[in-house]
């Protein structure tokens, strides 16, 4: 899962047969171990003082560990760790639509390493009761490891996401279970911040279904909201 896919970079360094200048390889070949992911990566478009952690043992952890940079994410600091058992519930709101293509997530090969992640999307009510009754939008499987982890969603259910909750119901074991880095990969669908009310008008224009096909099968939740100008 925490494959770059070096080949694929290796295609853009336009110096790699140029045998006289072997310095300039190493920096195109480091460039671009990163730059495919930073494409994709959503990150100003986190609204990370609205990101809420239910049983975090140190408040806003849970917010450090998503604000942690992608050139930062092998560091230990800041760590969310569990209180009073293994459960945490994270809500990460965005500041428009995505689609979301990828969570990424690094634990470690310890016993706190969280075994399974539950996903919601568009739900910003729920707790550690109403989360465990309620089907998941889509359940992810983490292993244990200490390499940075890319797990692919169901895009089809991904298409309109404007804030994701992340249930973490069990671990392998430990008491607490702790998360050191966390990203998402997908697409931003640029907005004004004005047009989110178009969220609540949703039952006003049945139009709106017709004029987004293509972003969710659900003609719910702010169906019209890819429109500028509304």
């Amino acid at each position: 899962m925490s494959h770059h896919h070096h080949g694929d970079q290796h295609s853009h360094d336009h110096s790699s047969h140029d045998h006289g200048d072997h310095s300039h390889d190493h920096d195109h070949d480091h460039s671009d171990d990163i730059e495919p992911v930073l494409q994709s990566l959503i990150y100003k478009q986190i609204e990370f003082d609205n990101i809420r952690t239910l049983n975090e043992s140190e408040p806003h952890s849970g917010a450090g560990v998503v604000r942690k940079p992608w050139q930062q994410r092998l560091d230990a600091e800041p760590e969310l760790t569990s209180d009073a058992d293994e459960q945490l519930l994270m809500f990460v709101p965005f500041a428009g639509q995505l689609k979301l293509h990828t969570l990424l997530i690094r634990t470690s090969n310890s016993a706190s390493s969280p075994q399974t992640i539950h996903l919601y999307t568009n739900r910003d009510d729920l707790d550690f009761s109403t989360a465990s009754s309620l089907p998941p939008t889509q359940t992810l499987t983490i292993a244990q490891t200490n390499e940075v982890q890319e797990l692919p969603v169901k895009r089809a259910k991904f298409g309109n996401v404007y804030n994701l909750t992340l249930f973490v119901e069990a671990n392998y074991g430990d008491e607490a279970s702790r998360i050191s880095w966390m990203g998402f990969k997908g697409e931003f669908m640029e907005l004004r911040r004005e047009a989110v009310e178009v969220l609540y008008e949703k039952a006003a224009n049945p139009k709106d279904h017709e004029l987004v096909q293509g972003l969710g099968e659900r003609g719910t939740m702010g169906s019209g909201i890819g429109r500028h100008g509304v």
